[in-house]
């Protein structure tokens, strides 16, 4: 299961965050900055998992964001890094090449990709066309 998601800057600044479980949010602001700061101090040849406290934490950076999820020890960290990928790459082809001030201006969007991939911590869907299309949808109506 999928606990959280964050996207952080290279600064450390977050910028989109969905909690799956139920915790106080003390909690979460105390483990989010030891965890952030841990993902980025990484190097590229260094691994992107490690374990804090019960979760496992899987990191992935692109340019300019880091993607972070913390899951259960029994989720397959594969299949979590490839369902970064696959938000990144649906991210790219909705803003056509994302940057942080998409994410940052246009948060709706970027949590409404989010919550029709992960539903209630697990992996709902994963075909970018089926992701855009109730935003391509709603566009077309906006205009």
């Amino acid at each position: 299961m999928i606990k959280f998601f964050l996207i952080v800057n290279k600064l450390g600044q977050l910028r989109l965050c969905r909690y799956y479980e139920k915790t106080e949010t003390h909690k979460y602001r105390e483990s989010e900055s030891s965890i952030i700061n841990t993902c980025l101090r990484g190097k590229g040849k260094q691994c992107t998992v490690f374990h804090h406290e019960e979760i496992v934490i899987i990191y992935r950076k692109y340019v300019n964001l880091c993607l972070i999820a913390g899951i259960t020890p029994d989720e397959n960290e594969l299949s979590v890094l490839e369902l970064m990928h696959n938000f990144l790459e649906t991210l790219n082809s909705y803003f056509e090449n994302v940057c942080e001030l998409d994410i940052m201006y246009n948060s709706d969007r970027v949590y409404m990709i989010l919550d029709e991939m992960i539903v209630n911590g697990a992996v709902a869907q994963t075909s970018k066309e089926r992701i855009l299309a109730p935003l391509q949808l709603m566009d077309t109506t906006e205009k």
